[in-house]
């Protein structure tokens, strides 16, 4: 879905934050620990046959428009991403307390938002990409990092795309999930002593825009 021809693009001025800048620092913060050495509990618990039910099956597809259909896989590949990410994280960044706590949640978030998403799109769902997540789960301070840009992207790829969206049914899916990961975004934000809601409003992304930034990552192989 992603082209590996697309240019890096400076986002600081559209998104609100240096994404170049917060990668590099999180690889710097890397290397120097490497030289070194939906659940109940949560409260913001989100169940993936719910956002299911209101998605429309598989099977009826066909009579979705295929703008839908194309905003449903672009949001199950950012999905993918971020389930990913989690995933590795929780194996390799060594995450204690309530970072462990917030990574085990959300990735359980984002599992059931790409299960929802998948039964929906049926056989017209996109491949799960290869993923190589390298410094950025190496460690805690990286994985902080990493887990503000990749939540505020999200937050702002929703919010995006959602004005898109024709089919009734898929509108209210997607307007489920988006909260849940704006939730994420404060949650990350407020353990790494930022403001989780540091503006008063919240500018949403286009889509070339959340490739670009996702492109830059070079999460995806």
């Amino acid at each position: 879905m992603f082209s590996t021809n697309k240019p890096r693009v400076d986002l600081s001025a559209v998104v609100g934050f240096d994404t170049d800048g917060a990668l590099q620092e999180t690889a710097e913060q890397a290397q120097r620990h490497s030289r070194r050495s939906f659940l109940c509990t949560s409260g913001i618990a989100l169940d993936a046959a719910a956002v299911a039910g209101g998605l429309v099956p598989g099977a009826a597809m066909a009579a979705t428009p295929k703008g839908d259909v194309a905003i449903l896989n672009f949001a199950l590949t950012l999905e993918y991403l971020e389930s990913a990410f989690y995933a590795s994280a929780l194996k390799h960044a060594g995450l204690t307390g309530e970072h462990q706590r917030f990574a085990r949640t959300v990735h359980q978030h984002e599992a059931a938002h790409v299960t929802a998403l998948k039964k929906a799109l049926g056989s017209a769902a996109v491949k799960r990409p290869a993923f190589d997540f390298g410094s950025a789960v190496t460690s805690q301070s990286a994985f902080t990092a990493t887990s503000i840009v990749l939540e505020d992207t999200g937050v702002q790829a929703y919010q995006g795309q959602t004005p898109f969206i024709k089919s009734n049914a898929i509108f209210k899916a997607a307007i489920a999930i988006h909260p849940v990961e704006a939730r994420h975004a404060a949650w990350i934000r407020n353990l790494a002593g930022q403001s989780p809601a540091p503006e008063a409003f919240n500018p949403a992304l286009t889509k070339d825009q959340v490739l670009a930034a996702v492109m830059g990552t070079g999460f995806i192989k």
